[in-house]
């Protein structure tokens, strides 16, 4: 009768596979468990005819395919049944809310789970559950001083109420831990105030080097939840659309992958070394880079990097940045960029990092030099081919000003304060706008 069977516990693996590291991964994200190396799975032993082959494979699956490694969390041993030798591999339950396969980052085919004596994949709303609860709070953010205050954090408060959270006005501040221990605001508290001193620069350049500025806005002063959101904006603007109606379903070419950009500008934000000095955007015509500092976080290695092993710098950052659905999808960022343009849009020192996305050669052809070399107020014009003259207008100036009144957008597109009202719910119903938060306290948010 065999005295071993597969269970929730137990796994049964005749000889070393590349499987065994998934079977380990299962076991650190449930309950824990053992994996016998040289038994059948229907119970009859085997055992290993190269033993310390089989025990250097665990080893190095342990410290080179997961994360975060588990080197306390994974014992291996050899015991004999029947005079035959078997690799025992007793698995703990992680000490961290969530481990996955590095080759698959922080997917779900990235991090399995153990029912019954199967994997399954974890749903992305359980990895994005738990990889919130991953990020450390001692970062370096919670330690450095504000330079500025006092502060206050209505726009976050505003964007947390949007999201259905409720905020507890008494422990508001230590929940999001922006003070220090002395009780003075920390440099998390000031990126995230509504008024501070911190820039977020974005410039644009008149060719293809830095000999000649066409624009340049800075989008810091104010929440970095914002700020973010203005910067998102503006490259929307910026994305100029090629479209050929020759053809049904017509097809569309943009400037760059809308997508990639704007994960290319949150890694910016959420990887930046904010005791350095300021992110930058740099738009030239033919290209757009974004440049954080501090390098690749200590930790994972380039390889680790680029296969979306994530370790952010800020990691409260990166958890508010999650709450807020900024973030949607976790550790993927970098592998989307890397599948749509190459490794070659990073240029990784030890300082900084440069991630340049190249423009749309068609969509470059189908233009003049001057569009692409003028201001978003500029060109945006000439890209959103459904809306009114004065729509048009309106949009371009909520991309620099969302949290602009009536009154004053009135005065800016020099139309009466009624026919701003229409305005802005024709861009509302024809989903180009939406308003966050309330009228009094909130903006509006370009969503086309």
């Amino acid at each position: 009768m065999n005295r071993y069977y597969e269970s929730e516990s137990v796994e049964l693996k005749a000889g070393y596979t590349d499987t065994v590291v998934r079977e380990i991964v299962s076991f650190l994200n449930t309950e824990g468990g053992v994996i016998y190396i040289g038994i059948e799975d229907d119970g009859t032993v085997i055992g290993i005819e190269n033993v310390e082959g089989v025990l250097r494979q665990v080893s190095d699956c342990i410290t080179d395919q997961i994360e975060p490694k588990p080197i306390g969390e994974v014992i291996s041993a050899v015991i004999l049944e029947d005079n035959l030798p078997i690799v025992v591999v007793n698995v703990k339950k992680g000490i961290k809310p969530i481990y996955c396969i590095k080759k698959y980052g922080f997917s779900s085919k990235g991090c399995p789970v153990r029912i019954g004596n199967t994997c399954k994949e974890m749903s992305p709303e359980e990895i994005q559950y738990r990889y919130k609860s991953l990020f450390v709070d001692q970062d370096y953010m919670l330690l450095a001083s504000a330079k500025y205050a006092p502060l206050s954090f209505e726009m976050m408060k505003i964007l947390l109420t949007g999201r259905g959270y409720h905020i507890n006005e008494s422990s508001f501040e230590s929940s999001f831990k922006l003070r220090r221990n002395d009780g003075t605001y920390n440099l998390l508290a000031e990126v995230l105030a509504d008024k501070n001193m911190v820039p977020l620069i974005f410039v644009k350049f008149s060719g293809p080097d830095k000999t000649s500025i066409s624009h340049r806005s800075d989008y810091g002063g104010q929440s970095i939840l914002l700020g973010y959101q203005k910067m998102k904006d503006r490259l929307i603007a910026e994305n100029i659309c090629k479209t050929d109606t020759s053809v049904r379903p017509r097809i569309d070419e943009y400037l760059y992958d809308i997508d990639c950009v704007n994960e290319a500008l949150v890694n910016m934000l959420v990887h930046n070394d904010w005791t350095v000095t300021e992110t930058l955007v740099s738009f030239y015509s033919d290209r757009v880079v974004f440049t954080s500092h501090g390098g690749i976080p200590q930790g994972i290695t380039e390889e680790e990097f680029y296969n979306g092993v994530s370790q952010p710098r800020n990691a409260l950052l990166m958890r508010i940045f999650l709450n807020m659905g900024i973030v949607e999808h976790t550790g993927h960022g970098v592998p989307m960029i890397v599948k749509r343009y190459g490794r070659e849009v990073f240029d990784i020192h030890k300082g900084y990092i440069d991630v340049t996305i190249p423009f749309n050669k068609n969509v470059l052809a189908s233009v003049p030099n001057s569009v692409i070399n003028e201001s978003a107020v500029g060109y945006g014009v000439k890209v959103y081919k459904d809306l009114t003259d004065t729509e048009k207008e309106a949009i371009l100036v909520l991309v620099e000003k969302p949290d602009i009144t009536y009154d004053k957008l009135a005065l800016e597109i020099n139309v009466s304060r009624r026919t701003v009202a229409r305005t802005i719910a024709s861009l509302t119903e024809k989903k180009y706008i939406e308003r966050v938060g309330n009228n009094k306290v909130g903006f509006w948010k370009v969503i086309r």
